[in-house]
């Protein structure tokens, strides 16, 4: 992931690991995904909903309607 953020930025990875962050791995966490969700949803082969635990994401529905927000 070091590589691909300073691919991205245009910058050495010695920097990245210098000077980045958690919250920058987690923005190009989100933006790999989106690109993977994508190119999924254009791909009739492709599964989208292998991407997520369906199981995982009813508790966490079922938990909101219910007005347990915090005890996942």
């Amino acid at each position: 992931m070091i590589d691909a953020m300073a691919e991205r930025y245009g910058v050495l990875p010695s920097k990245i690991l210098r000077e980045g962050d958690t919250f920058d791995l987690m923005i190009m966490d989100c933006a790999f995904t989106y690109r993977k969700f994508i190119e999924a949803k254009h791909d009739p082969k492709q599964d989208i909903t292998d991407m997520y635990d369906q199981e995982q994401l009813k508790q966490v529905m079922e938990s909101t309607k219910n007005g347990n927000r915090n005890k996942l």
